[in-house]
C-alpha cells in the first residue's frame, strides 16, 4: 500500500491539462473500512493536501455522524476521489474529475483494502463509475433509491455549499437518507 500511495502521488498522468499542477490527494490503509469515492479536489485542498478540508468537508462529517479524528484515521475511512487532483475552474464550478485517475489506480487500491465494509459514492461522477447500468439517469433518483445499493454502497450528493438548493428541494435527503447513513458508519465503526 505505501509503495501505491506513493506511485499516486508522484503520479503526472495529466499534469498538462491541471492549471495548478499536479498534487494528487488521497488516503488509504490496509485496513480502511469504508471508502470515500468524492469527486476531486477543490483550490482548498490542493492547497492544503488534506482531503476535504473545507466546507463540504465539514458537512459530510456531519452527515457520517464522526468527528474529524474519525474521519481521518485511515483504518477507518479511505478516501479516493475519482480524480486526485484539482481539475480547473469551469463555467459553474470546479472542472468535472479528469478521467485518467479512477482506471489507472482505484482498482489497484481497492485490491488492498480487503476490510472494506462500505463505498460511499458523493455526486454522479463516482455513482456512474462504480454503479455503471445500475446508477438511474439522475442524482435524484439514484440517491432517493439508496436502498437498493446496500450493503456495498452508499450513495449520497455532493455535499457542497453550492448544493443547498438540492438539499431545500430534496427534504426527504436529510429526513430519511442521513439517519441511515449515520447508523450504517456506526455499525462499521
Amino acid at each position: 500500500m505505501e509503495e501505491l500511495l506513493h506511485n499516486i502521488r508522484q503520479c503526472t498522468i495529466c499534469s498538462e491539462h491541471l492549471v495548478l499542477g499536479p498534487r494528487p490527494v488521497v488516503t488509504a490503509h490496509p485496513q480502511s473500512k469504508i471508502a470515500i469515492i468524492g469527486q476531486a479536489p477543490g483550490t482548498k485542498v490542493h492547497n492544503s493536501g488534506i482531503p476535504w478540508d473545507d466546507a463540504s468537508g465539514k458537512r459530510l462529517r456531519s452527515w457520517l455522524g464522526v468527528s474529524d479524528e474519525d474521519f481521518y484515521d485511515v483504518t477507518k475511512f479511505a478516501i479516493v476521489p475519482m480524480g486526485f487532483c484539482y481539475p480547473g475552474k469551469g463555467k459553474t464550478g470546479d472542472l468535472p474529475p479528469r478521467l485518467e485517475c479512477a482506471p489507472q489506480w482505484h482498482k489497484l487500491l481497492m485490491d488492498k483494502m480487503p476490510n472494506l465494509q462500505l463505498i460511499i459514492l458523493i455526486g454522479m461522477y463516482a455513482q456512474k463509475y462504480y454503479l455503471q447500468k445500475e446508477a438511474k439517469k439522475t442524482l435524484t433518483e439514484t440517491v432517493v433509491n439508496y436502498q437498493e445499493y446496500l450493503p456495498s454502497y452508499f450513495v449520497l450528493p455532493h455535499p457542497s455549499p453550492r448544493n443547498r438548493f438540492w438539499l431545500t428541494k430534496n427534504p426527504w435527503f436529510e429526513k430519511e437518507v442521513l439517519p441511515s447513513l449515520e447508523l450504517e458508519v456506526k455499525r462499521i465503526l
